[in-house]
């Protein structure tokens, strides 16, 4: 891979960035404020508004946005959508007139330049094509989590959304909340001391995975185009509901498997707090059986982590795993896969979370662990909403906002209006939000490499060049940094 010099490409760079955004610094007024009225209503286009798309799209419409064009590759989500902005638009009194398109290129084409911003809620491997091609028209972005389905792409999200002062937003809600705010402050006050080790679970695959592809091909229903819906993956044959409308999440083509579902929620606040920056290593430990297209049932990934802004080195594990499967991959009592693997979702180790579990009597299904040198940090959800703090003297964790320690610590990060709230803020020369492409694509960047890892191997660990997106010992691990397009997809 040829190397390209990007902005915020150091450690230095990124902990430089990371302050700025925790203080809520405004970064530059973007060009939407500059151009024109900023009391004037901003001109969007959506590109996919069924299922997370459709709220997306309704939280635009809901801020004062012109909503001007809709596109989706489902006829029946396009057409659905409309009729809703319609109706509502009516009760309203406002004026509602969106273009609608399947595919999001010719939208671009023929709306480009009436276009201020764009919200993009796709399928994964979507994301990083439709996000750079606006990136380059000089239209913002909102992005739904994962950022992008490959670190090339969040890098150049990032590049990009920093040399055209864009106002960008990835939509990982929890960021905004007061509680995960508070976390961050809390941990780097140091009420907990020197961060050494970060854990992190998920309940996640809530999908199929961990299998072979389908034989055979069924008939495209009328409403979906389906060549649009692969977009720059390789060509297969449609199945019925074996990829469109949830299930892409497990197919490596496709999705980013549980890390790129939920990673950006439960890892975000630990990558604030620990200013985490880029890994030196990244290892895949464990793992189910292995299938060549999907992600398999189960995984355990370790991140190592250097020295970093008065920080000693900290190593970050990943465990997922559902031991509530409901979907078909396993029987809930034996755990026995569908292919005859016994599969048992991977966590910490019992002594680690054994505080945890007496006073709650079970560990939640997903979480996020800190362990200082001084005491532990616990958030029991998928967001670091409510956080808990137990220090090596104590034998119970309390909640934060009761624990001494942490009532000492002051407030230093603005509290949010609201995760859409701050884009639209952004978008009018308010302040940069809080997860825009310039920290959002380095949280994604360090979620990505454990998808890297996964597709590389058990054992095979990767002595990672974060500046270069360089694995210097695995050749082999490039081809997952960067996605083949398919011809007529390239970026």
């Amino acid at each position: 891979m040829p190397k390209q010099t990007y902005h915020f490409g150091t450690r230095r760079d990124f902990l430089k960035s990371s302050s700025l955004l925790t203080g809520g610094v405004i970064l530059g007024a973007p060009y939407f404020a500059r151009s024109q009225n900023p009391n004037s209503k901003i001109a969007i286009a959506c590109i996919g508004v069924g299922g997370k798309g459709g709220s997306d799209t309704d939280s635009a419409f809901k801020l004062g946005g012109d909503i001007v064009g809709l596109c989706d590759i489902d006829a029946n989500s396009l057409n659905g959508k409309h009729k809703q902005l319609k109706d509502r638009a009516a009760k309203e009194n406002r004026t509602y007139d969106a273009k609608l398109f399947k595919d999001w290129r010719k939208m671009y084409e023929e709306l480009g330049k009436s276009i201020d911003a764009v919200v993009i809620s796709t399928p994964d491997h979507m994301h990083g094509v439709c996000g750079i091609n606006a990136l380059k028209m000089g239209k913002h972005i909102y992005c739904q989590k994962p950022l992008t389905q490959t670190v090339w792409e969040a890098r150049e999200m990032r590049r990009l959304s920093a040399e055209k002062n864009l106002a960008t937003q990835m939509g990982n809600q929890g960021s905004a909340g007061s509680g995960l705010r508070r976390a961050v402050e809390v941990v780097q006050a140091g009420v907990i001391g020197n961060p050494r080790e970060l854990h992190v679970w998920s309940n996640r695959p809530i999908w199929p995975q961990g299998l072979e592809r389908p034989a055979g091909e069924d008939k495209v229903p009328a409403n979906i185009d389906w060549d649009l819906w692969l977009g720059p993956a390789a060509y297969r044959p449609f199945k019925s509901n074996v990829y469109h409308s949830f299930a892409w999440r497990g197919w490596y083509d496709f999705g980013t498997g549980a890390l790129g579902d939920m990673a950006l929620h439960t890892v975000n606040m630990p990558f604030r707090a620990l200013k985490l920056g880029f890994p030196t290593a990244v290892e895949l430990e464990v793992a189910s059986r292995v299938f060549p297209e999907t992600f398999p049932l189960t995984s355990r990934i370790r991140f190592d982590f250097p020295e970093r802004d008065g920080l000693p080195p900290c190593k970050f594990w990943w465990y997922d795993g559902n031991p509530n499967a409901k979907h078909g991959m396993f029987n809930q009592g034996s755990k026995k896969g569908s292919s005859g693997d016994f599969v048992t979702p991977l966590r910490p180790h019992a002594e680690l979370t054994k505080e945890i579990v007496a006073q709650r009597g079970e560990l939640p299904t997903s979480g996020c662990l800190i362990i200082g040198d001084k005491g532990k940090l616990f958030a029991g959800d998928d967001y670091g909403a409510r956080f808990q703090v137990v220090l090596n003297d104590e034998k119970e964790y309390k909640a934060g906002e009761q624990h001494e320690a942490c009532k000492a610590v002051p407030q230093t990060i603005p509290r949010s209006p609201g995760h859409d709230e701050e884009w639209f803020a952004a978008m009018k020369g308010g302040p940069a939000p809080y997860s825009n492409f310039g920290i959002a694509a380095y949280l994604t960047e360090i979620v990505l490499l454990g998808c890297v890892a996964l597709r590389t191997g058990v054992g095979h660990k990767l002595e990672w060049d974060g500046p270069n997106m360089l694995a210097t010992n695995e050749p082999k691990a490039a081809q997952f940094v960067k996605r083949d397009y398919r011809k007529g997809w390239e970026i």
